[in-house]
């Protein structure tokens, strides 16, 4: 049913090494490539994990001012850190969702920024569907990682639910926090984060859909859903495992791969609690080097898969290999 993966001619640009990063060493470019829309934005990228096929969406990519959103840090020194990467500010940040064929059930990790962030950024998430050959109808399951709009705001168009027969799993946590306006002033959060999640929620809260769970449970077969919070007070990793194979859908524990991996002490500031956020980073950081795990992440470029290998105190990321073949049942 799910058409296998476009040749990713971009698989392995915007890789963030981490190492050592000096002026001296790392002139500016003299440019940064321009960008081009991909096959009318759609784009996908499927691989297995034991006998589950997950699809990689893209929901396109964004443009991000690190010197105006990351904290705890130099302009200078991101300048430093981008230079190294092959990257100048603004940078552009993909937004990555994930298909997973389990059995009877479509399920959806996120589901992109939807039509909350205006024309031309984001909202390209159903026309990846659509190339991966599924309709929105069939899908079964949403699995949110946080209640931010880049996750969640491709749930709702034009205020109708865009996933009709799905059940929307999301930290409880997130749920009690969003969508009680009174938290904006108390945690100094900006509003209309909670007027978003209203906004987009509200029809899956009226037709009973939302599954809000407040500890680690398995959500669907070999899917289990664990609390991590700080980005935000839900946020939440989904793991996967079939046949002895694992995959980690980690939600937002980096937006700024290639300032972030060499230093994760730095925050952004959509954290809701930067200290738990910073803290929940290193500690995965850590976890998933030692053991070798594979991730998928949301604002990695695209198709955000891949590997974290420590380096000294930094980490740098190596995207998984690419494939695009037919593989026959004997392999």
């Amino acid at each position: 049913m799910i058409i296998r993966s476009l040749i990713l001619s971009t698989l392995l640009l915007g890789l963030a090494t981490a190492g050592p990063v000096s002026a001296a060493t790392t002139p500016p470019l003299n440019h940064s490539p321009g960008i081009v829309q991909q096959d009318e934005g759609a784009d996908t990228y499927a691989f297995t994990i034991g006998d589950v096929q997950v699809t990689a969406l893209s929901d396109g990519t964004v443009p991000q001012d690190l010197h105006k959103i990351l904290h705890g840090i130099t302009d200078e020194k991101i300048d430093e850190h981008l230079a190294y990467g092959y990257q100048t500010n603004p940078v552009e940040l993909s937004v990555n969702a994930f298909l997973l064929e389990i059995g009877d059930k479509l399920a959806l990790v996120d589901t992109g920024a939807g039509q909350l962030f205006g024309p031309g950024l984001g909202d390209q998430l159903l026309k990846s569907l659509q190339a991966a050959g599924v309709k929105p109808e069939q899908i079964t399951d949403v699995l949110l990682t946080h209640v931010h709009s880049d996750h969640m705001g491709g749930l709702t168009r034009d205020g109708q639910m865009v996933f009709p027969n799905a059940t929307v799993h999301v930290g409880k946590p997130d749920v009690d926090f969003f969508l009680d306006p009174q938290n904006a002033e108390q945690a100094n959060y900006d509003q209309h984060y909670f007027d978003q999640a209203e906004k987009i929620l509200e029809p899956y809260v009226k037709a009973g859909k939302i599954d809000a769970f407040d500890k680690t449970t398995e959500v669907l077969p070999g899917l289990t859903a664990s609390l991590h919070p700080g980005h935000t007070p839900g946020s939440a990793f989904f793991t996967l495992e079939s046949e002895g194979q694992t995959l980690t859908f980690v939600g937002d524990i980096v937006h700024a791969a290639a300032v972030q991996l060499p230093d994760p002490s730095v925050t952004i500031a959509y954290d809701v609690n930067p200290e738990e956020a910073r803290n929940v980073r290193s500690e995965a950081f850590a976890e998933f080097a030692e053991q070798r795990d594979l991730v998928a992440v949301p604002h990695m470029p695209f198709p955000g898969v891949g590997h974290l290998r420590k380096k000294g105190e930094s980490y740098e990321w190596v995207p998984i290999n690419y494939g695009n073949r037919e593989v026959t049942t004997t392999e």
